[in-house]
């Protein structure tokens, strides 16, 4: 994911209830549920997992790492949690440390496992926790027979140390799109108060949390975890964890699976470039459905037409997001409905809010407002300071950022831009970058799979495809011919060659493309149908969620 990214990184949380389609039901969105959201409580981010006191202690480690003491999750007692301390900075590996918060779901199968599957939902902001959690509603019942599957919280997020910033001073945030140089210098100085305000609350920690040492965490936790080697599963922004990974630690990988990739080489307007083309194509993929779909809310009518009068109604500080009346909805909160909408995709519930917001009647369900908003309370969350770290956004005056937003405008000039990059980018204005964009090195000789959607919006199908160019003949990538973020539980033949290969290292054949509905030889005992998702941002800077997820 991309830049926003906190978003996609909490749409895990949601995914975690679903399993693989059947074959006999991937035909395509139209004919998927309405998501039900997961019948489990959903921890607060915020929380700290706590045990019980029967600890287990996990497989010894090599002489010098640290260790993890396991004990029933008192979120989720099905799991069992811990904490793994690191140093906050691994060039000082003897300096202070902080507490990674760690859960795991024990294999199925005990005389069937392989080991420990280590797993990140992406973000940044995702929690490998809750991921952890979700497990089992997320993973093949065959992937869970052979693997403790281990997710924890990457430093700087959720209960490990989060970055944290005064709400006082987060709610002072400027709009997010600029319209003069006026705009940037006010962003500029905002954006260096924002930082100071948040180095000061975040303590040490807050100037490594870049992805480089996210790797050096992980590799402490696969010593932890007694794994020779690696066996990793990651999505979205988690697929950069796991590249740096590679780069790191080339020889200590046994399997590594990239879901939807981050390409870390690209420059700002590449990066802009590619992200507005990748949301318009999905955004012409669900008028394209809705045309030829009679169960489209906006079936017959002109889609465009309505979302550009829905975007001019917004532009007028006139459109009310359904439920909220105490502010005007904004229009990037309008590009956000075109993102999460195809995310999924949830191109049904996508129409319906369509035709609500363009006057007629809300959907049974309507999902969170999306996009930043004011937060309550003394602080807020910050995970975009990761991104920060992670990529070098350099917009030097006004003059070069409309010339960048007009670059996006003529790649989509539906979606305008995608509003992930757009909203995190001027947060990033002047912040030091620690681990620049650079093409990817790895010169390890185990095999590295990758997989994308053609349609997806969030993380450009381009994006696997050019890690797979810079890895060469040490990837494969499945290409799934169909929508939405993440192909992993997306159809049989997207979801059972990841499987084969994490479990036995069987590679698909290069080259190896998946139709919608394809079948494949299943390790599945069973199957269900994927319900439509709609991805929403349950991270603590964004708008309480209570309500939002339940149904009537």
């Amino acid at each position: 994911m991309p830049a926003r990214f906190p978003l996609l990184a909490a749409a895990f949380a949601v995914m975690a209830t679903l399993l693989p389609v059947s074959p006999a039901v991937a035909a395509g969105p139209a004919d998927a549920a309405a998501a039900t959201p997961a019948p489990s409580a959903t921890p607060k981010p915020s929380a700290t997992p706590t045990a019980s006191p029967t600890p287990t202690t996990s497989p010894a480690p090599p002489p010098g790492k640290g260790r993890i003491t396991w004990a029933p999750c008192e979120e989720e007692p099905s799991a069992e949690c811990g904490k793994l301390a690191v140093p906050i900075d691994w060039s000082r590996p003897n300096g202070p440390t902080v507490d990674l918060a760690v859960a795991r779901r024990k294999a199925t199968d005990p005389a069937a496992r392989v080991g420990s599957l280590v797993i990140n939902p992406g973000g940044p902001g995702g929690s490998g926790v809750e991921a952890a959690y979700g497990a089992p509603g997320f993973f093949t019942p065959e992937l869970q027979k052979h693997f403790d599957i281990v997710g924890f919280d990457p430093r700087g997020v959720g209960r490990s140390h989060p970055v944290i910033c005064s709400a006082s001073v987060y709610n002072q945030m400027p709009h997010a799109v600029m319209k003069s140089q006026a705009d940037f210098a006010e962003w500029s100085a905002y954006a260096k108060r924002l930082r100071a305000d948040c180095r000061a609350r975040t303590g040490p920690l807050y100037d490594h949390v870049d992805s480089v040492n996210v790797a050096r965490d992980l590799d402490a936790l696969r010593a932890a975890l007694g794994e020779e080697k690696l066996t990793f599963y990651g999505i979205s922004y988690g697929t950069l964890i796991g590249q740096m990974y590679a780069e790191l630690f080339p020889n200590r990988i046994r399997a590594m699976a990239l879901d939807s990739n981050m390409d870390h080489s690209l420059g700002v307007k590449a990066f802009l470039d590619s992200e507005a083309a990748a949301v318009e194509d999905a955004f012409d993929q669900f008028v394209g459905w809705c045309d030829q779909e009679p169960a489209c809310a906006l079936h017959g009518k002109d889609v465009r037409a309505v979302w550009e009068r829905i975007l001019a109604k917004a532009h007028s500080g006139k459109l009310y997001y359904p439920g909220v009346t105490d502010r005007p909805m904004t229009e990037i909160q309008v590009l956000w409905q075109g993102v999460l909408g195809n995310e999924g995709p949830a191109w049904q519930l996508l129409s319906e809010m369509l035709r609500a917001l363009d006057g007629g009647a809300p959907p049974e369900w309507v999902p969170p407002l999306p996009g930043r908003q004011p937060v309550s309370g003394e602080v807020a969350h910050l995970p975009t300071a990761i991104l920060c770290q992670d990529y070098r956004l350099r917009v030097r005056n006004y003059k070069e950022y409309a010339y960048l937003l007009r670059s996006s405008n003529r790649r989509a000039p539906d979606m305008r831009y995608n509003p992930m990059p757009i909203e995190d980018l001027p947060v990033c204005l002047g912040h030091p970058t620690t681990n620049p964009q650079h093409r990817l090195r790895y010169t390890g000789s185990a095999p590295i799979l990758l997989g994308n959607s053609l349609h997806d919006p969030s993380t450009p199908y381009s994006w696997s495809a050019n890690v797979a160019r810079q890895l060469g003949p040490k990837a494969r990538l499945i290409t799934y011919e169909g929508w939405g973020h993440r192909i992993y539980g997306k159809d049989e033949c997207s979801t059972v060659p990841i499987d084969n290969y994490l479990i036995s290292l069987t590679l698909p054949p290069h080259g190896f493309r998946c139709p919608v509905g394809g079948r494949v030889e299943t390790l599945t005992a069973k199957k269900k149908q994927q319900r439509e998702l709609w991805p929403t941002d349950g991270l603590p800077w964004s708008a309480p969620l209570p309500a939002a997820f339940s149904r009537p």
